[in-house]
């Protein structure tokens, strides 16, 4: 018998003769009022553990005590289930048994408060309070904490197969020689866990940007990246998943990282209105200079550019402050409603497609296929 079990029996054994009821009965009896009392007074401390946190300023206060609050209730009958084995002899191979599992109890209760405490950070870190972050710095602390998950979850299953007997040493060395022939098998399935290692390391995108491919037909919101496939919401609501390993090898863009957007629009004129177009084009571009939605810092143009065939045209090169798709549209509409305002302010009109056709009298044609000119 244990010692910390001695200690009990020791000490409930003449309340034992007095109830007249077994001494065993008694420790267990005991050792459950342990826990329900430990349980009530774990889930006090760690409720008033939590409302301190929320008061305080600090914030890894409030992630510490989220990640105790449900383990910690677990841990205290985990303690009692180790001390009741104590009570147990003569066999000595359940006992055995037994204390592997609760190592093995032990050892998955402080993982689940290890990557509690990871899930409550990467929501810290990422919450709003601390400020809009950039999409490559979301996508750095996603992969930072998930190749941590990823680790901690490689060490605690040695630590289980360890605590239950098992030669990890031997698994390793059996893990080199089947890793060979498991990568001959799983060629596709590792081509695509690189592709997702890839995409940690290097950020090209992460969770709720914008992409497209113009290889491929790709094109959408990416709702999850994990170590095989990609979830893409297409914009038609339709989930697309991607294999890893084609991002290796297609070009894409990213235009939730845009720092503008651009309006580039060309406007036509009719030819008998060419007198104005010196004056419209120099009041669009002081529209566009005194427009608030426009940024002066990037290139900002507007030029007569070409004869065409039944106009004259000039372009607006601008860009906007926003990258937002609706709001540029907004802007975009507000600038071409100015610019029509403009046009016709000066006399002017936008032109149309237009044919002019001449037509000859029958005389004139018998004349002109006779040779004979009728001037």
């Amino acid at each position: 018998m244990d010692v910390s079990i001695q200690v009990f029996v020791k000490e409930l054994a003449p309340l034992a003769d007095y109830l007249n009821v077994p001494v065993v009965a008694l420790v267990v009896a005991a050792l459950l009022a342990l826990g329900l009392f430990g349980h009530v007074l774990i889930d006090r401390l760690v409720t008033q553990l939590q409302r301190s946190a929320q008061r305080s300023d600090l914030r890894w206060d409030n992630v510490l005590a989220d990640a105790l609050i449900r383990p910690s209730k677990w841990a205290i009958w985990l303690l009692v289930v180790y001390l009741s084995l104590g009570l147990f002899e003569g066999t000595d191979q359940f006992r055995t048994l037994a204390r592997q599992v609760a190592d093995t109890a032990l050892i998955l209760i402080l993982a689940w408060i290890a990557q509690r405490a990871l899930k409550g950070a990467e929501a810290e870190l990422l919450s709003e309070h601390r400020g809009k972050r950039q999409s490559d710095d979301r996508a750095t602390i996603r992969a930072t904490l998930r190749l941590v998950r990823i680790s901690l979850g490689i060490v605690v299953a040695l630590m289980v197969l360890q605590s239950l007997g098992v030669s990890v040493s031997g698994l390793l060395a059996f893990g080199g020689i089947g890793g060979i022939a498991v990568g001959f098998a799983a060629r596709d399935l590792l081509a695509n866990f690189l592709g997702g290692l890839s995409i940690y390391l290097d950020r090209p995108f992460t969770v709720g940007d914008w992409i497209r491919s113009p290889d491929r037909e790709i094109e959408g919101t990416v709702e999850d990246i994990g170590w095989r496939m990609t979830r893409i919401r297409t914009f038609d609501q339709r989930p697309l998943y991607i294999p890893n390993s084609v991002f290796s090898s297609v070009a894409v863009e990213n235009p939730s990282r845009m720092n503008n957007r651009r309006i580039y629009e060309t406007v036509g004129i009719r030819y008998e209105d060419v007198a104005a177009m010196g004056k419209v084009v120099a009041a669009v571009k002081a529209m566009l200079e005194s427009h608030e939605a426009i940024d002066l810092n990037r290139t900002l143009m507007v030029n007569f550019v070409t004869c065409g065939p039944s106009s004259l045209d000039f372009f607006i090169y601008a860009f906007t402050k926003t990258t937002d798709w609706a709001t540029f549209h907004n802007i975009k509409q507000d600038v071409l409603f100015r610019v029509l305002a403009i046009i016709a302010d000066h006399g002017a009109e936008v032109a149309f497609p237009t044919r002019t056709l001449l037509l000859q009298s029958e005389a004139e044609l018998q004349a002109q296929s006779a040779g004979v000119s009728l001037t």
